[in-house]
C-alpha cells in the first residue's frame, strides 16, 4: 500500500481504456471515484470495479461514489432515489421520529446493498452542511435541516448504518458549505460570518463524528483566512483538526472545480501544503490526472494506518 500515492481520480467511461490502465499502474492512486457516466447497469459496473481491483490486486481497494439520493443520484441508470432527498429525511426526523429511523435505515440498507453488489465501498455521505435561506441552491435539499443539532443527529445515524453495512463514509463539506451564496463548481464562495457564529452553527454538525474520512469545502471563511479556500488554508485545516476535532483522513473536494483559482498543478501542491491528506480529481481528464499524480506524495504512515481501519469496516 505504501507505493500508492495520496490522490483519488475519476475515469471517463463505463470501462477502463488502455491509457487509464497504464495510468493506474504507473501512478497508483489511493482510490477511484465513480459517477453516473461510469454506471450503465449492475453487470457492467461489477466488471468495471473488478478490473480496477485487479490492477491493484486488492479486493478492498477504495472505490468511492457520491450516492446521496435526491439530486445527487449516481445510480439513476439503475434505480430512482430522486424523491429521497436529505430534506425529506430531515422532515421525517422532526415529525415522525420512529418512522424516520425505519425508513432511513431501509434507504441506507438498500443503497449499501447495491453499492456492495457493484464493488463500491465508500459513499461520500453524510452532507452535514446546514440549510440556509438565501444561500446558493448547490446545497439546498441536500441538507437535512437548518438546525445544526438535527443535522448532527441524522449524520450519526447515517455513519453508523453505512458502517454496519460495511460501507465507508465521507463527511462533507467540512467545516460547512451552507452559507455559500454561489456554487463552488463555478465561483469562489466567500462566507463573512464571525467565528463565534460559525462554531455554533456551520461547524457544529461536524463535531464528534465517527467517520474515517471528511471532504473539504472550496469556500473562503474571510474572518479566518481571507485569501484561501478551506482546501488551501493551513489556518482552517488547523481549526478542523483542533477546534472541530476531526483527526482522520481529510480529502479535498474536486480540484478541477472553478472555485480554486490556480492551475491544476498549483491546486494540487497547495492542497497538500495546507494539510489535506488526499487530493480528489474527478473529471477523468488524463492530462490533468497525470499532473495530480506527479504532484501527490506517496502514502504516509498516517494514511496507511487509517486505511487499515477502513478495511476493517468494509470486510
Amino acid at each position: 500500500m505504501n507505493k500508492r500515492r495520496s490522490f483519488i481520480v475519476g475515469i471517463k467511461s463505463t470501462k477502463l481504456t488502455k491509457k487509464e490502465k497504464l495510468f493506474l499502474r504507473k501512478y497508483k492512486p489511493w482510490g477511484v471515484i465513480l459517477f453516473t457516466r461510469n454506471i450503465n447497469n449492475i453487470k457492467q459496473t461489477i466488471k468495471l470495479t473488478s478490473s480496477i481491483k485487479k490492477i491493484f490486486n486488492d479486493k478492498n481497494y477504495p472505490l468511492l461514489i457520491d450516492q446521496e439520493g435526491g439530486r445527487v443520484n449516481r445510480l439513476k441508470n439503475i434505480i430512482s432515489f430522486e424523491n429521497l432527498t436529505s430534506e425529506f429525511f430531515g422532515n421525517k426526523f422532526k415529525k415522525e421520529k420512529n418512522n424516520f429511523e425505519i425508513i432511513y435505515k431501509l434507504f441506507i440498507d438498500k443503497t449499501s446493498y447495491l453499492l456492495r453488489l457493484m464493488g463500491i465501498n465508500v459513499n461520500t455521505v453524510p452532507v452535514l452542511d446546514i440549510r440556509v435561506k438565501g444561500a446558493s441552491n448547490i446545497i439546498g435539499d441536500r441538507s437535512f435541516s437548518k438546525d445544526p443539532k438535527i443535522v448532527s443527529k441524522i449524520g450519526n445515524y447515517c455513519i453508523k448504518n453505512f458502517h454496519q453495512n460495511r460501507i465507508g463514509t465521507v463527511l462533507k463539506h467540512i467545516p460547512g458549505h451552507g452559507h455559500a451564496k454561489v456554487d463552488s463548481h463555478h465561483f469562489t464562495p466567500i462566507i463573512k460570518k464571525k467565528i463565534s457564529y460559525l462554531v455554533k452553527k456551520d461547524f457544529f454538525p461536524f463535531k464528534n463524528k465517527n467517520s474515517l474520512f471528511a471532504m473539504t469545502a472550496h469556500v473562503i471563511f474571510n474572518k479566518i483566512d481571507n485569501v484561501n479556500t478551506v482546501t488551501h488554508s493551513k489556518k482552517i485545516i488547523r481549526l478542523i483538526r483542533n477546534k472541530i476535532g476531526f483527526k482522520n483522513i481529510l480529502i479535498s473536494d474536486d480540484l478541477s472545480m472553478k472555485s480554486l483559482k490556480g492551475n491544476i498543478e498549483e491546486n494540487t501542491i497547495k492542497t497538500f501544503k495546507a494539510g489535506c491528506n488526499l487530493a480528489l480529481h474527478c473529471n477523468g481528464n488524463l492530462t490533468e490526472m497525470e499532473i495530480v499524480g506527479k504532484n501527490s506524495p506517496y502514502l504516509n504512515n498516517f494514511i496507511i494506518k487509517k486505511t487499515s481501519q477502513f478495511y476493517k469496516i468494509i470486510r
